[in-house]
Order: structure tokens, then sequence, then C-alpha cells
């Protein structure tokens, strides 16, 4: 893998786990526990190749109209998974991060989720960031709610509010957006995941289900990123020109 250009920012949506267990004529929950350890390993096969920044989305806003029974599993898988994980992480050096709206979760998990933070905050390793409860459309109404509050108290006038200013309101906003966005199981969409950050990613669409997402997944994604020539919105003869005056 050294010889390819690696992103420093990788996002991923991690589908497929229902159709992974359907397959194997398991219960949904047999798919999400195989899923929880491909999320494992993708994290150390990230953080051993120096990525900076890993986000994976957990859990969606629109996953709450999941049955009850699968909703309070998730939330249960989630909680264990933190007691289970997060010792191993801040071994690892890895600072741990949540984005998402945390007022419908219980007292015991937003508890749970503060001390991971607290505890892996100073880690200089990979960043880890875990979306639960998220939408894009939700981070960008947040962003711009901010803004209007500072627009009412005086903070801020209208006419200085720019992309630069509206997305330092958004979450994760001291990290680099991501360069590289993966999504398992073949569906071919964003699924309101980081709308506003996507803007200038590599997308990679992969027909592997979550569970069987290993480390030569990753690898041939990683190569697939290497291979684009990222524009950020310009033409190739633009970047050129750049480059030319660099």
């Amino acid at each position: 893998m050294a010889d390819i250009h690696l992103p420093q920012h990788i996002a991923i949506i991690m589908d497929g786990n229902g159709r992974w267990a359907k397959q194997r004529f398991m219960p949904r929950i047999a798919g999400h526990r195989a899923g929880v350890e491909a999320a494992r390993q993708v994290v150390k096969n990230c953080a051993r190749r120096n990525i900076k920044v890993l986000s994976l989305f957990a859990f969606s806003s629109e996953n709450w109209r999941r049955p009850a029974q699968e909703v309070s599993f998730l939330m249960e898988l989630f909680l264990t998974g933190l007691e289970r994980e997060v010792g191993m992480l801040h071994e690892n050096n890895i600072q741990l991060r949540f984005i998402g709206d945390r007022s419908r979760f219980s007292e015991k998990l937003c508890e749970k989720i503060k001390e991971v933070e607290q505890l892996t905050q100073k880690n200089t390793g990979m960043t880890l960031i875990i979306a639960v409860d998220y939408g894009g459309q939700w981070d960008i109404c947040q962003a711009a709610r901010q803004l209007a509050l500072e627009v009412e108290a005086g903070t801020l006038r209208s006419q200085e509010i720019t992309p630069e200013k509206f997305a330092s309101r958004l979450s994760f906003s001291d990290l680099p957006n991501p360069d590289l966005f993966i999504r398992t199981s073949g569906e071919l969409r964003i699924s309101n995941f980081m709308l506003w950050q996507l803007a200038y990613s590599e997308l990679y669409f992969t027909d592997i289900l979550w569970p069987d997402f290993d480390e030569n997944e990753l690898e041939k994604a990683l190569k697939h990123y290497s291979s684009r020539e990222r524009r950020y919105g310009y033409s190739s003869e633009q970047l050129k020109e750049a480059a030319r005056h660099a």
C-alpha cells in the first residue's frame, strides 16, 4: 500500500447487515453483530495505514422507523460495544467522537458517550467519528440555526455569512472533509450522510455486504481512490495551471 496515495478522511455507510443475515437464514440481529466485527476490523486497518480520520455511519435519523425491537437491540449493541471497545481504542491512541442528535438516547447511553469522548479526547492518533441519530439535513439545519442566533444577537451580520463560516458550524468542522466515501451492499445513494461535507469526495460503491467488507475490500477502495484525479470542482486544465504556479 506504500505506493498509492491515501485519503486523509474516509467516510463509510456500513450497509447490508440485514441482507447478509437473510442470505444465511439467520435473524437480522446476527447480521448486526457481524457488522460490529467488520467495523472493528476496518478501524484497525485504517489506523494501521495512518488514515487521519475514519467516519462510520452507525445509526441514521431514519433508522428510528425500523421495528421497535430492532431499534432497541441496536441501541443495546451500541452501548455494549462502547463499553467493550473503548479500552482498545484508547490504548491505540485513537480519539473517539460522536456526531448527531443525542436527544432521543437514554441517559445511560449519553453518559457513556460523554465518558469515552472525554477519555480519548487528548489522543493524537486516528480520529474515529461515529455518526449516531445523524442526518446531513439535520447537520445543515443546526448550523443554520446557530448562525441565525448569532444574527439575532447582533454578533454577526447576514452579509458576513460565507460558505466557510457556514461550514465552521457543522459537525467536525475542525477536521478535513471526507476524501473518500464508501458505501457497501450495492446501493447507489449517500442517504443523507454528510451532505455538505461530501461535496467533492470521491464516491466508491461496492456490492459487498458490510459484514464481508474485509481488508482486501478496503484495499480495493483505496486503490480506486488513488487512481482518481481529484478536482474539487475545477477542470483538469485549471488544476494544471494551479500546479504550475504552486
